[in-house]
């Protein structure tokens, strides 16, 4: 699946995202807590696509782009969730399969 030319930034900490990737050419993987100061990293020239694990991080960090300047950024509303029920690509590494009631509780298994 391509983005057309544009950037995919998945925020999550590779915790969250070394079990389930998104399977996007080029997909760039900055941490949420890391995006403001990595910013120079993101073009301003190529349309920006940001997600999370459901969306609400990267929601934040659209508002935070568009603050800064950039003009051409969307949030993947649902985040990697959605995107695994709509059976969209995915890379999956067992290996890294997470355990937990909750995810402030993740742990690898």
């Amino acid at each position: 699946m391509a983005v057309n030319g544009g950037l995919f930034i998945d925020l999550r900490d590779s915790i969250e995202s070394d079990y389930k990737k998104f399977d996007v050419p080029g997909v760039r993987y900055i941490p949420a807590d890391e995006l403001e100061s990595r910013l120079p990293e993101i073009p301003r020239d190529r349309p920006v696509i940001v997600a999370d694990s459901v969306g609400l991080r990267s929601r934040e960090a659209v508002k935070l782009l568009a603050s800064k300047g950039w003009e051409n950024v969307a949030n993947l509303n649902g985040g990697i969730l959605d995107w695994e029920h709509d059976g969209l690509p995915l890379k999956v590494d067992d290996s890294k399969k997470l355990s937990g009631s909750c995810t402030c509780r993740l742990r690898r298994k």
